[in-house]
């Protein structure tokens, strides 16, 4: 046969689900089943000519129990009684506004899948996901609000659903037309919508703290990331 392959390089549709197979029992130890979406067909322009983009900035991923900030107050409370004449602003609280809706970045889970197509005709590849796993938000230093509340600012601001995680699950699978002496290339995983904003910390007398730009990367969608070599 033309159509050869190396390990995350699958031989041919049969042997990658011969893999998903064998590796069964260990498997079978997670929480999660696997999904049963029907297999995908993607169009020729989500074929991309290479691997899924890192994020340009430095940031972290936020951990489960969130960045420790508070939500922003939804109004502003009348001063206390001895409060002198001067502007009011409220207990101080941080703030966030975004600023500029950014591309979509891939964060792939599970290892790249790849089949080379030796024949002198095209060859239909299909690939299948083999592990479950989680993507998250991954933030810049400085935000001054809880990621819950900068998301939903995000969400107002382009009219988008974001989350604060999503789960790419095992068993999902995508069909693609690999030419005749190229190789394809596909990652499973999640999505992330990435933004620019601003965050400080607005005080009592409505004086703020230097305003600081914040990048995220927050979880849009699940899907697969492909590419040709």
């Amino acid at each position: 046969m033309g159509i050869h392959a190396k390990r995350g390089v699958l031989a041919s549709t049969a042997s990658l689900l011969l893999c998903v197979a064998v590796a069964g029992p260990a498997v079978a130890v997670q929480a999660d089943e696997p999904t049963t979406t029907v297999t995908e067909t993607p169009a020729p322009e989500d074929i991309n000519t290479a691997p899924p983009a890192e994020p340009e900035e430095e940031v972290s991923d936020v951990p489960d129990a969130g960045n420790g900030m508070p939500d922003e107050p939804t109004y502003t409370p009348t001063p206390p009684k001895d409060w002198p004449d001067a502007e009011y602003c409220g207990p101080s609280h941080g703030v966030y506004t975004p600023s500029t809706k950014g591309k979509q970045y891939h964060k792939g889970v599970g290892p790249t899948l790849s089949n080379y197509n030796g024949t002198s005709r095209t060859a239909k590849s299909t690939f299948t996901s083999e592990v479950t796993g989680e993507v998250g938000v991954s933030v810049s230093s400085g935000l001054a609000v809880s990621v819950d509340a900068m998301i939903g600012k995000i969400e107002a601001k382009y009219d988008v659903n974001l989350s604060v995680k999503l789960t790419a699950k095992l068993g999902n699978s995508i069909a693609v037309d690999t030419p005749s002496k190229k190789t394809t290339n596909a990652k499973y995983g999640v999505y992330r919508l990435k933004n620019t904003g601003q965050s400080y910390t607005l005080y009592n007398t409505c004086k703020t703290s230097a305003k600081k730009t914040i990048t995220s990367y927050t979880p849009y969608r699940v899907g697969w990331y492909l590419w040709e070599e």
